[in-house]
């Protein structure tokens, strides 16, 4: 072996006693290697994306390939554009923005009824920062791409203004470096760090929940940012006003800009985001396995890229597609036929039991300030729990449009946010419909 590129060469024709071209090519096409170090493999990926698939799938594979050539166990580092500046010594021009990731962008953000509101105002103070979204605060349930907006607005606002002091943490890692910070007896540098940005985007921002000490010093450090003009963005899992253990002024603060949340997206939104994934993993899915996915994974995003993935791996690792043996592969993935999933009649029968009206008064034209709160809950419910989409919830509500329908989903919202009594009422009707009662 007289170069490192004869190394690559050699670990390569080694790797396709695993793995077939077609995965070598798709995977490891744009990875170079940096050096041999005495106990690891440095190898350069331009792609964040391959990078973390790489590192995912395919590090135990590339250290066994090593062990074969040089009969030693070698660590495998796999470096993106940043750390490879920082490798040979360059600063990077933004140092705290993560690794960029090609799935996380705006483009490939998939809009649905459900994420409209929080995709434009990301891409708004992406845009326009510090105006009148400061600070913008997303909330919902994990896998539903919130995440995915934070990265989104980070490079995009990279793209328009490079010049910009960007950073994006998680609740957590912002309370762990305080921590060290104290210490250590470096929270003057601390603060720095977080104040003198002119983007801070924070997620799971709850995490912070609770801890004393940090709320002081991120109530500082919003304040520090928000008075400089700065745009500030978080991420939760819930809303403000549910977040028992944070301090008042905190949850003031952040409910001064907008507030956006992001549910579980509907059919015709798992559909889009299913191809829309298909195609930046190379996959070339057969209608019947997307309608399959797109039918039994509800809950999030996050499910359906798990469902994805092992697709994926069956392709490489099989070299087939054959529609059952992928059904095969994903059944843990999809909802077991013993699962209960409410229908639109268990939905409205047990919401006009619970308001003790008759069914086809509830469905039908019936009147009344009391139908009416019935009604909208039982469509928020049939959307909530089944993802149908608008036009079939006015079909079955005797014929209703989906300008009826959208108007009673956000009155449903608006008064969930607005009065803690309703929010948990709902809730009741939602886990007792879930479990049969």
């Amino acid at each position: 072996m007289n170069s490192l590129s004869d190394v690559w060469k050699i670990l390569l024709e080694r790797l396709k006693q695993d793995l077939s071209p077609i995965t070598i090519n798709a995977w490891f096409d744009e990875v170079k290697v940096v050096t041999m170090e005495d106990s690891a493999l440095v190898l350069h990926c331009s792609s964040p994306f391959k990078k973390e698939i790489i590192e995912k799938r395919f590090t135990g594979q590339i250290k066994d390939a090593l062990r074969d050539i040089f009969s030693a166990d070698l660590e495998v580092k796999i470096l993106d554009d940043e750390q490879l500046e920082v490798y040979h010594g360059v600063r990077p021009d933004h140092p705290d923005i993560p690794g960029e990731n090609d799935a996380f962008t705006f483009e490939t953000f998939v809009v649905g009824p459900q994420t409209k509101m929080a995709y434009a105002a990301a891409r708004s103070v992406s845009e326009k920062p510090a105006g009148k979204f400061n600070p913008l605060f997303i909330y919902g349930d994990s896998g539903l791409g919130k995440t995915h907006l934070l990265h989104a607005i980070a490079r995009q606002t990279k793209r328009l203004r490079p010049e910009s002091k960007i950073i994006l943490v998680n609740g957590e890692v912002f309370t762990n470096e305080l921590i060290d910070a104290i210490r250590g007896g470096t929270t003057a540098d601390f603060r720095d760090k977080y104040r003198q940005k002119d983007l801070l985007l924070v997620d799971d921002i709850q995490f912070i929940a609770g801890k004393q000490q940090t709320q002081e010093e991120f109530f500082h450090t919003f304040n520090a940012l928000y008075e400089s003009g700065h745009q500030i963005v978080l991420t939760s899992d819930r809303p403000p006003k549910e977040m028992t253990q944070l301090e008042d002024r905190l949850r003031t603060r952040f409910e001064w800009g907008l507030m956006v949340d992001v549910e579980p997206p509907d059919y015709e939104t798992r559909l889009a985001i299913i191809r829309n994934k298909a195609v930046l993993l190379g996959l070339n899915l057969p209608d019947r396995i997307t309608t399959l996915i797109a039918e039994n994974i509800t809950a999030n995003v996050r499910q359906i890229e798990g469902a994805l993935n092992k697709v994926l791996a069956y392709r490489d690792l099989i070299g087939a597609m054959d529609e059952e043996a992928i059904i095969d592969a994903i059944k843990d993935e999809l909802k077991s036929s013993s699962e209960y999933v409410p229908s639109e009649e268990n939905i409205a029968e047990y919401i006009a039991k619970f308001f003790n009206l008759e069914l086809d008064v509830l469905r039908g034209n019936g009147q009344g300030r009391e139908v009416t709160h019935a009604r909208q809950i039982a469509m928020y419910l049939i959307r909530r729990l089944r993802g149908t989409s608008l036009k079939d919830i006015g079909k079955y509500f005797e014929g209703r449009d989906h300008t009826t329908v959208l108007y009673s989903l956000k009155q449903v919202e608006k008064k969930m946010r607005s009065d803690p009594a309703f929010a948990e009422t709902v809730k009741e009707i939602t886990t007792n419909i879930n479990s049969k009662t």
